[in-house]
C-alpha cells in the first residue's frame, strides 16, 4: 500500500494529482464498456440478431466482455498494489481477490476466443455473382469495416464496386477493399488481446512473488525487458487503430496503456516501500 507521506512521487500534492488522474482514467475505461456495448448491439442487428446462436454471442460481444473483465481486473490490481495494506491481504481477502481475478481471467480468455471467432467469418466468404442492387430493401447489410455496417441501399450498393463478396451464413455483402481492411483490424484485435493476456500473466507473477517476499532483482530485470516488448506491441496496435481511423479502439487502447502505467507505478512504489521497510527492520 502506498503511503502518501513518504513516496517516490516526491511530495503529497504530486501524489494526490497522480491519484486523481489515475481514477479519472479508470472511470473513462468503465465508460468504454458502455460504448463497446452500443457498437456491438448495432453489429448484432446487422448480422441478424435472432439468427445468432449462443456460441456466436461471444463473437459479437467480445469487446464488451473483454473490456468489462479488464476493468474489474484493473481495480483488483489497484486494490492489491495501492489501496490495501499488505497485512490485510491474507485469508478470506486474499482468496476473494484471487477468486474474482480467476473469473476475470476466464472471461478475458473467453473474449480472446471471440476475437478469433470474429476473424474467421472474414475468411469464409464467396464472390457474389448476382446483382447486388436487386437486394435493396431486403434487409441486407454492407460491411464497411470491422464492426461497421450500413444498410444495403442504392448508395451503399453503388459503392461496392465490381468485386463483391458475401459473408457465408449472413445477409452481408462487402467490397474487396473493405474486406481487406476488416481482416487487418481483426488480426490486430486478436494480437492485441493475446498480448494483454501475457501482460496480466507477468503482472500476476510479479504481484504474487512480491507478496511472498521472493521478488529478486534478477526476476525484476527479466520482467522489465519482457514487459517492454509487450507494451511496445500494444503501442503499435494503438497506433494502427489511430491510422486506420478506428477511434474507439484507438481511444480505448490509449486509456489502457495509461492505466497500466499507473499499475506499474503502483507496483514500483509498493516494491520501494517493501525495500524501505526491510532496511528499517
Amino acid at each position: 500500500m502506498v503511503d502518501s507521506s513518504s513516496t517516490v512521487f516526491g511530495n503529497k500534492f504530486r501524489y494526490q494529482l497522480f491519484t486523481v488522474v489515475k481514477y479519472l482514467v479508470y472511470l473513462l475505461l468503465g465508460l468504454n464498456v458502455y460504448l463497446f456495448l452500443q457498437e456491438e448491439l448495432l453489429t448484432l442487428a446487422h448480422m441478424g440478431g435472432e439468427a445468432i446462436s449462443r456460441s456466436q454471442l461471444v463473437q459479437v460481444f467480445s469487446a464488451t466482455i473483454d473490456t468489462a473483465a479488464w476493468v474489474i481486473l484493473l481495480l483488483l490490481f489497484e486494490l492489491e498494489t495501492s489501496v490495501l495494506d499488505d497485512r490485510r491481504i491474507h485469508g478470506p481477502v486474499r482468496w476473494a481477490l484471487h477468486g474474482i481475478r480467476g473469473v476475470c481471467g476466464i472471461a478475458i480468455v473467453y473474449a480472446f476466443t471471440g476475437y478469433y471467432a470474429e476473424l474467421t467469418p472474414l475468411y469464409d466468404v464467396a464472390p457474389f455473382l448476382g446483382n447486388a442492387c436487386a437486394l435493396v430493401d431486403q434487409s441486407w447489410s454492407v460491411l464497411v469495416n470491422l464492426d461497421d455496417f450500413v444498410p444495403l441501399d442504392a448508395v451503399s450498393c453503388a459503392a461496392l464496386g465490381d468485386e463483391v463478396y458475401r459473408l457465408q451464413g449472413f445477409s452481408v455483402l462487402t467490397s474487396a477493399d473493405s474486406l481487406g481492411a476488416a481482416r487487418r483490424l481483426a488480426w490486430v484485435d486478436v494480437i492485441n488481446a493475446g498480448v494483454w493476456i501475457l501482460v496480466v500473466v507477468v503482472l500476476e507473477i510479479e504481484v504474487r512473488l512480491q507478496l511472498r517476499g521472493e521478488l529478486s532483482a534478477h526476476i525484476l530485470r527479466l520482467n522489465k525487458y519482457f514487459k517492454s516488448v509487450l507494451y511496445g506491441v500494444l503501442f503499435l496496435a494503438a497506433a494502427y487503430w489511430g491510422v486506420a481511423g478506428d477511434f474507439l479502439d484507438f481511444w480505448d487502447a490509449c486509456l489502457w496503456l495509461f492505466a497500466f502505467i499507473f499499475i506499474e507505478l503502483n507496483v514500483f512504489e509498493w516494491q520501494y516501500e517493501s525495500r524501505r521497510d526491510a532496511a528499517v527492520a
